[in-house]
C-alpha cells in the first residue's frame, strides 16, 4: 500500500528529529534545505531551456528532496501536509474567485 503524504511527513520528521518545539537552528536548516533543493529543481528547468532536454529522473529526484524538507517544515509548524494542502487549496480558490470578479 502506498505511503500517504501524512505518513511520509511523520517518517521524515523522525529522520530530521523534529519535535513540538524545534530549535531555530533546526528550522533554519530545514528552510535552507528547502531553498537549496528548490534551486536544484530550478537548475533542471534552466538546463531544459538552455539545452532543450529535460533530465526527468534528475528532476524527480530533486522534487523528492524538496518534498522531504517541506514535509519536515510542516511537522515543525504542527501541521500535517494534508491540512496545509487543504488550506492552500482554499486560499487559491478564494484568489481565483477574486480574480474572476474583477
Amino acid at each position: 500500500m502506498p505511503m500517504t503524504i501524512d505518513e511520509y511527513a511523520a517518517w521524515a520528521a523522525t529522520i530530521a528529529k523534529v519535535d513540538e518545539r524545534p530549535s531555530n537552528e533546526l528550522l533554519s536548516y530545514l528552510g535552507l534545505g528547502l531553498a537549496g533543493e528548490s534551486g536544484e529543481v530550478a537548475e533542471h528547468i534552466k538546463k531544459l531551456l538552455r539545452d532543450d532536454w529535460l533530465d526527468k529522473a534528475g528532476l524527480v529526484d530533486e522534487l523528492g528532496d524538496v518534498v522531504y524538507y517541506w514535509a519536515c517544515l510542516c511537522a515543525a509548524t504542527g501541521q500535517t501536509p494534508s491540512e496545509l494542502l487543504e488550506k492552500s487549496a482554499a486560499k487559491i480558490k478564494r484568489r481565483l474567485g477574486e480574480a474572476a470578479s474583477r
